[in-house]
């Protein structure tokens, strides 16, 4: 027998399904950003802009009074800044907000990813780590993994209360703007509406993914998540800003 004979086998971990990652990315995510880390993300964005187009289908019967109230608003806003609009006009507006937020399901989903992936690349260059784009996009990508499960409580919510009083997306979130009017200013409500649980799950797995592929040190994770949450709220800070102009 000869030493190589009594060297012990080397195996090689299994490599982990897609499955597998976007189960453990809700438990174990260090592990997930890990071994991910030089892999693609493609695949991973389809299947959860997929789900969550499905999810929000499924949801749909749900939300409609709300997406209606929410549609009202924004024709009402549109009115306002727009006097001279004919009611034609509003109507073909109401017509294409309703196709736009089913397109938006399964075409605005990957947009949202890709431009988050953009807010981590600008954020890992501002505190001085090393990430490209493809590795920004992938940790965008396994972090969007809990607003599936987001819109799961959306829909439990419809089977087991009474939506029909519903006149605010955010009274379906699990946050702060939960218990605020609907009719308040939409940037503050915007604003607030990004103090929620699922929200801040994002921006943690978005900081551990980081720390993980980035080698971001630890000292500047906090900073990451907290540019990171500023980034995802630039919206409704412009349009806190809008309207502070406009009076």
């Amino acid at each position: 027998m000869t030493e190589r004979d009594i060297e012990p086998a080397v195996t090689t971990p299994p490599q982990a399904s897609i499955f597998e990652d976007f189960v453990d990315i809700l438990t174990s995510p260090r592990e997930v950003f890990a071994r991910r880390a030089t892999s693609g993300y493609a695949m991973q964005m389809v299947i959860v802009a997929l789900l969550l187009g499905v999810l929000f289908l499924v949801n749909r019967a749900t939300m409609q009074d709300m997406m209606d109230a929410e549609i009202a608003r924004g024709m009402a806003q549109a009115m306002k800044d727009n006097p001279g609009m004919t009611q034609e006009q509003l109507e073909a507006g109401k017509k294409f907000a309703g196709y736009a937020a089913t397109a938006g399901a399964f075409v605005g989903l990957p947009l949202a990813i890709w431009m988050i992936g953009l807010g981590i690349w600008l954020v890992a260059k501002m505190l001085g780590a090393s990430l490209t784009y493809g590795a920004s996009a992938l940790i965008a990508t396994y972090a969007y993994v809990p607003r599936v499960l987001e819109s799961i409580v959306v829909g439990a919510q419809g089977v087991l209360l009474d939506t029909s009083g519903i006149q605010g997306r955010y009274q379906l979130t699990l946050g702060v703007a939960r218990f605020l009017d609907p009719e308040m200013s939409p940037g503050l409500l915007g604003l607030i509406g990004r103090v929620d649980v699922f929200t801040l799950w994002v921006t943690v797995l978005i900081a551990i993914g980081m720390t993980v592929i980035a080698k971001l040190p630890r000292e500047k994770v906090i900073a990451a998540g907290a540019l990171i949450w500023i980034y995802g709220a630039l919206p409704a800070l412009f349009q806190l800003a809008k309207s502070a102009i406009s009076g």
